[in-house]
């Protein structure tokens, strides 16, 4: 079946968008976009990550971590919030290299929990200014599932942060399935954050893997995803994009030209390839950028955008500008600041 129209935006979630307006609109003039921002898309850096980080970097010939990753503290990170106006950042790792930084394999669930069990400190210590996407010790599925259960029931994060890939293996392989399943059945939030695979890492001398691998591997991911059935069997999970979905709005035409004609695109997409990625959610992180937010814009509901800053690899200062440069209307604005996130998490709305 050919693309289907989304649905329009609930009631629901349009008052929302327009009760976070509201809201902005006693502001001063000239803070209306940096009052209160939520970030969706915000990293941290607890020391053991960092020495896991720096002995990788040692192994592979690489020069030691600097700037905002090796001084990353939680008071720069409420300085840089404070500066933009960013009320609340919900806090998740960056990919890991390698891999978890090819650590042992049973150390591998040993710092996902260490990393998770910061994030709730903070979150702890500083009510209302932190939420949390937990790392999961992917690819090891049965470990995966008992963090699940930790990070939620424990632990009280409000989603799941995921690497867009592992290695050479991508999300919507069979084996992953059982984690899926558990995520669905809490209607779980789930990030997905780019590297380079170990396939693709810098194929271009002098071009970072990060300009163009990075978003590269949230299309891969996505396609992994769809074209596996995860998106179709596993409904209830919200799934959230980085970097304005890297590739994926300029790139969707195309995949709807080819993937719709798959044999099993009854099963895998009963109501259109359109209709699988329209549904998904995107942030602005390090995206905020006027051809690309048009194109992200023309293809999805505003309602499917939300706020990120990339931090620390990006300022909270560019992503505000960029965003406010946009001149968007008022209501979209608002509800890309702050409405969206918190009609997919309430907890947020104080």
């Amino acid at each position: 079946m050919r693309a289907q129209p989304v649905p329009e935006p609930s009631r629901g979630r349009a008052l929302a968008a327009f009760a976070a307006l509201a809201a902005s609109a006693t502001l001063p003039a000239g803070a209306q976009s940096g009052s209160r921002l939520i970030d969706v898309h915000h990293h941290f850096y607890p020391r053991p990550l960092i020495d896991a980080m720096q002995a990788w970097q040692t192994k592979h010939g690489l020069p030691p971590l600097q700037g905002g990753q090796a001084d990353w503290t939680p008071a720069r990170t409420l300085e840089e919030m404070d500066r933009n106006g960013i009320a609340t950042a919900i806090l998740e790792l960056a990919s890991p290299q390698g891999v978890w930084f090819e650590v042992a394999p049973e150390a591998i669930p040993v710092l996902s929990r260490t990393c998770n069990e910061y994030a709730a400190g903070l979150m702890r210590d500083h009510p209302g200014r932190f939420g949390l996407f937990a790392s999961l010790p992917m690819p090891n599925v049965e470990a995966s599932l008992r963090e699940i259960a930790y990070a939620f029931d424990t632990l009280h994060a409000d989603g799941i942060g995921l690497p867009t890939s592992f290695g050479d293996r991508w999300p919507g392989e069979a084996a992953f399935a059982p984690v899926f399943a558990e995520l669905d059945r809490r209607k779980a939030i789930v990030t997905l954050h780019p590297y380079a695979p170990n396939c693709c890492g810098t194929l271009i001398p002098g071009v970072a893997q990060s300009i163009l691998e990075y978003p590269y591997d949230t299309g891969r991911a996505v396609l992994s995803l769809l074209v596996n059935g995860t998106f179709a069997r596993y409904r209830q999970i919200r799934w959230v994009l980085p970097h304005g979905g890297g590739p994926l709005p300029a790139l969707a035409g195309r995949i709807d030209t080819f993937v719709h004609n798959a044999r099993n695109i009854a099963e895998i997409a009963p109501n259109g390839i359109d209709y699988e990625l329209k549904r998904l959610y995107y942030d602005t992180a390090n995206a905020a950028y006027a051809p690309t937010m048009a194109a992200l814009l023309t293809y999805v509901a505003p309602t499917q955008v939300l706020f990120g800053t990339d931090f620390p690899y990006v300022s909270g200062q560019q992503n505000v500008a960029g965003l406010d440069g946009l001149h968007l209307p008022p209501a979209t604005l608002a509800a890309i600041q702050r409405g969206n996130i918190t009609a997919l998490l309430p907890r947020l709305r104080g």
